[in-house]
């Protein structure tokens, strides 16, 4: 049985790399969004995108940011996972 490579060895870096967040439609959420990823690397406007639901209670955030190492992707989810309201990361 062949052995499953570590997260980190499927990521060449350094790569743009996209984090998603989905959570209450909410402006307050969007920024919460952008502060936990520039904890670790800047954020440019154009590098995040909102898309709402149907219903409009709820929202995706999708920020393209250059990463330099794994340890940088590990950070940014830790600190995604700590807003208030948020349901999903990808």
């Amino acid at each position: 049985m062949k052995k499953q490579p570590a997260p980190e060895e499927l990521i060449d870096f350094p790569c743009d790399y996209m984090f998603k967040a989905m959570g209450p439609n909410d402006p307050v959420f969007f920024s919460a969004v952008r502060s936990a990823v520039e904890k670790t690397v800047p954020v440019s406007l154009d590098a995040m995108k909102t898309r709402v639901s149907r219903t409009g209670k709820w929202a995706s955030v999708s920020v393209v940011v250059r990463l330099h190492n794994f340890e940088q992707v590990k950070k940014i989810y830790a600190d995604l996972r700590e807003i208030e309201g948020i349901r999903f990361t990808l």
